[in-house]
């Protein structure tokens, strides 16, 4: 018999089928068969007897022994069985694991925690959980319809219901604002009877209204119909939209209606001297004509471009978008502070007016559309858009260095305004309106994504978590100022208190609420609108964090709404005075109520399938718009 080949150390301490290091006591075995002492061993009796005795110790330990891997609960037992079809139970199967090392068990909660991912219990409280936020999404779609009923019953082609009087108002030009602004929230809401009656509206009575009407203001005109139009023509089927409903006009009327106005509206470019458009137009005789005083707000002549872009795309006519367009390029040229910008600019020389810095009226939009477009032409660091993200970026730092403060007592985070310049007096003064950041920071931060998924697709750097903590901090912060008060809702402007601001004997009324020392709200201020933003931020934030918190503040601002501005006979109004109860009502139902504030909420509760954030842009009027456009 020919010697066995020698082993070298290498093929001794590892398994090249494998290449990974082998046992000590493989090792310890394979050096003793590959040796002489196997052949002197064999070659004597007792050798042999104590090898045999030794094999036999050997499979008793292997048949008896349990190991602490193997001790489970009756849980794990079941999950094995569900899992593997068996139950390893027998001496074969002990013998089986032998040979391959147990698996690792995932990382168990302790017992006290709330839930796990496989009990019977979680799963029973996630149905009850589901039901419950179908029901009150339901909730929020017999609000619309209740709103709408008003609407249609008494202001049926006006701009806006005045529900107590059980009237229409103009004020926006009387194209049927409201009709429009709500077309796309009763499309999502799979309300057909309204898409029905607001597409036949449309398509009979618009583009004539479009063609006979006189003065319109090119940014509501923009945000709220063009908007509106163009949102309803992708989700009716237009350009292989979602064609989420099948009842109204064919996509072709919205997307005509929607050339037909806008072709009106570019008067307000070509009319004034520099890129910067003028903020009126007269419809019937297409003509753009400055505001009163010369100076157009920065927000408005920076909140035209995912609608214009879209229509380019769409209509393969690339005038519309070149001319919004040209109003970023040259913002693009102009000085700032760390972002920040004035919120006047005049057309006639191109420059910001005066040094006033503030998120709220005149301001707000501006820094939401810089991500926004962006993010409408796919979000690539290579695109032709890629200056209005870092324009973005800049701001967000900005904001965080010059204008975020904290309350006292309690550290609310609020966002603040410089009213005369960086070298004027700090105000401590928010609009509801500075509330939309919460979700543009977040939907900065994570593209849309989850924040679960962002972290692990390694896309958030530190400025993007710096930009989520404040996302997070602002939304408590916009919440308190619906909870600080007697009716839960919030005013249209707050103040805070600070080291160097405070005021006494004008808090919100809520005398329970933890932050009602921190929160003032002055007379002139008590009113409420109806407004969306912090709704808007608590769905986005909802969306991107996953945290239910936001969908039950949520509901809290809904509930208020119910039961403070519902007008029995249809409709919902405005209130005079949110810390007082009864609060006196204002006889106003705003268009962004049906368009917006509903619109949020509902998709607040709905599953996250519905409109997805990676996949649309909102408008700032929250007309969704699909995101990579045809160029």
């Amino acid at each position: 018999m020919s010697n066995s080949l020698p082993y070298s150390k290498k093929d001794v301490d590892y398994d090249n089928a494998k290449f990974r290091h082998r046992s000590f006591s493989k090792v310890i075995t394979q050096s003793f068969l590959t040796s002489n002492r196997k052949r002197d061993c064999f070659s004597c009796s007792t050798g042999k007897f104590l090898l045999l005795l030794l094999i036999f110790g050997v499979a008793y330990l292997m048949l008896t022994h349990t190991s602490p891997g193997d001790v489970v609960s009756k849980d794990q037992t079941i999950g094995n069985r569900n899992s593997e079809g068996i139950s390893i139970t027998n001496g074969a199967g002990r013998l089986k694991k032998l040979w391959r090392r147990a698996p690792r068990l995932p990382p168990r909660l302790p017992p006290d925690a709330k839930g796990t991912n496989n009990g019977i219990g979680h799963a029973t409280e996630n149905r009850d959980a589901r039901s419950m936020w179908i029901t009150r999404k339901q909730k929020v779609k017999d609000a619309f319809i209740h709103a709408w009923s008003g609407y249609k019953k008494y202001a049926m082609g006006h701009d806006e219901l005045m529900p107590l009087s059980h009237h229409g108002t103009d004020g926006l030009g009387g194209l049927g604002a409201t009709v429009v602004d709500a077309l796309d929230t009763a499309m999502i809401m799979g309300i057909d009877e309204v898409v029905a009656e607001a597409g036949t509206w449309i398509e009979e009575n618009l583009s004539d209204r479009i063609s006979k009407k006189g003065q319109v203001n090119l940014f509501e005109t923009t945000i709220r119909v063009l908007g509106g139009l163009l949102s309803a023509y992708h989700l009716s089927g237009g350009e292989k939209g979602m064609n989420i409903t099948h009842a109204g006009p064919k996509p072709a009327v919205y997307l005509e209606t929607a050339k037909n106005l806008a072709d009106r509206l570019l008067s307000a470019f070509t009319a004034s001297p520099t890129a910067i458009p003028f903020s009126d137009v007269i419809l019937h005789d297409s003509s753009g004509h400055a505001a009163p005083g010369g100076l157009s707000s920065t927000a408005e002549v920076s909140t035209l471009q995912l609608e214009f872009n879209y229509l380019s795309s769409v209509s393969g006519d690339q005038k519309y978008s070149l001319a919004a367009m040209k109003v970023m390029d040259h913002i693009k040229t102009l000085s700032k502070t760390e972002g920040l910008v004035p919120i006047y600019i005049s057309p006639h020389s191109g420059q910001f007016s005066g040094e006033n810095y503030r998120l709220g009226s005149r301001g707000d939009s501006y820094y939401e559309y810089l991500l926004k477009v962006w993010l409408q032409s796919g979000a690539s660091r290579d695109s032709n858009t890629s200056y209005l993200y870092d324009m973005y970026k800049e701001a967000m730092n900005g904001v965080r260095h010059l204008l975020v403060r904290k309350t006292i007592p309690n550290g609310l985070v609020f966002i603040g305004e410089l009213p005369y310049g960086l070298n004027g007096d700090f105000s401590p003064k928010m609009d509801h309106l500075v509330c939309f950041l919460s979700g543009t920071l977040a939907l900065g931060a994570t593209k849309g994504l989850t924040r679960e998924q962002a972290m692990k697709n390694n896309m958030l750097n530190f400025e993007d978590l710096e930009n989520m903590k404040l996302a997070e901090d602002l939304a408590k912060t916009c919440f308190e100022m619906y909870a600080v008060t007697s009716t839960g809702l919030a005013p249209e402007i707050a103040y805070f208190h600070t080291e160097e601001y405070s005021e006494q004997d004008l808090d919100g009324g809520n005398k329970s609420s933890e932050y009602v020392n921190d929160i003032i709200i002055k007379p002139a201020d008590r009113h409420n609108l109806l407004r969306p933003e912090t709704v808007e931020s608590l769905f986005v934030l909802y969306r991107i964090t996953e945290d239910p918190k936001y969908r039950e503040w949520g509901w809290q601002i809904f509930e208020a709404f119910e039961k403070y501005t519902k007008v029995d006979t249809g409709g919902y109004c405005s209130l005079d005075d949110v810390t007082s109860i009864p609060p006196h009502k204002r006889d106003k139902m705003e268009t962004f109520f049906l368009g917006e504030t509903l619109k949020y909420l509902y998709l607040l509760f709905a599953d996250s399938s519905l409109i997805p954030l990676d996949k649309f842009v909102f408008n700032t009027e929250a007309h969704p718009i699909p995101i990579k456009l045809k160029s």
